[in-house]
């Protein structure tokens, strides 16, 4: 969307925590920077697995939620799934670094792919995080980083149909929260994606290891 709307986009980041799905995220986000041309950066952040509270993301001791579809917009399942999975302060850490890396290039703008689905579970998806710490970003950096967010005011169905007016290939994605060799199709990420890719009739072409919806 940053591109087709003439901006000129950078660096492409990708983080490993310790995520279960690490490997299969970076074989993605390489994928994806290829075929746009943008250079492509993987930085580690080890100490995120010694944290006590990292939910089941880089816990695996802890089990991930599967909700089922009439579960996607109930708000308590949603909640208690968000908090499944929550690892603590991974995106203030995240675009912080970002926005160090954007100042040294000369950088204008973090670009990160919240939206209007999360934000609901997920306060640090919403537009008061974007606009507090673009306001934080103005006191840290001294081209005063902004952080912008092209997808904030979508859910994953308006998305993906961005992706589509775009033809972005689909074949590319990873959105499951396991790392196996297909996408899981039955934790809560992969049910987004799948409702989603639903709507617009495109679900039966998608590698999901569960593909039923």
């Amino acid at each position: 969307m940053a591109i087709s709307a003439g901006w000129n986009v950078v660096r492409a980041l990708t983080y490993d925590y310790g995520q279960r799905a690490v490997h299969r995220e970076e074989e993605a986000a390489s994928r994806l920077a290829a075929h746009y041309k943008v250079p492509h950066q993987m930085i580690a952040l080890p100490w995120f697995k010694g944290l006590s509270q990292g939910g089941g993301l880089i816990n695996k001791g802890s089990s991930l939620p599967k909700p089922a579809a009439k579960d996607l917009s109930d708000f308590e399942p949603s909640k208690k799934s968000a908090k499944a999975v929550w690892v603590p302060n991974r995106n203030g850490v995240m675009i912080e670094i970002a926005a160090g890396i954007a100042e040294d290039l000369g950088a204008e703008a973090v670009l990160v792919g919240f939206n209007r689905e999360e934000a609901a579970t997920f306060p640090d998806n919403s537009k008061y995080y974007v606009e507090a710490l673009t306001r934080a970003l103005s006191f840290s950096t001294s081209n005063q980083v902004k952080l912008l967010s092209p997808t904030l005011s979508l859910d994953k169905v308006e998305i993906v149909n961005e992706a589509r007016r775009l033809d972005l290939p689909l074949d590319h994605l990873w959105s499951c929260y396991e790392g196996e060799k297909q996408m899981c199709g039955v934790c809560e990420s992969c049910m987004r994606l799948k409702r989603a890719l639903h709507a617009h009739g495109v679900l039966q072409n998608a590698p999901f290891e569960n593909s039923r919806f």
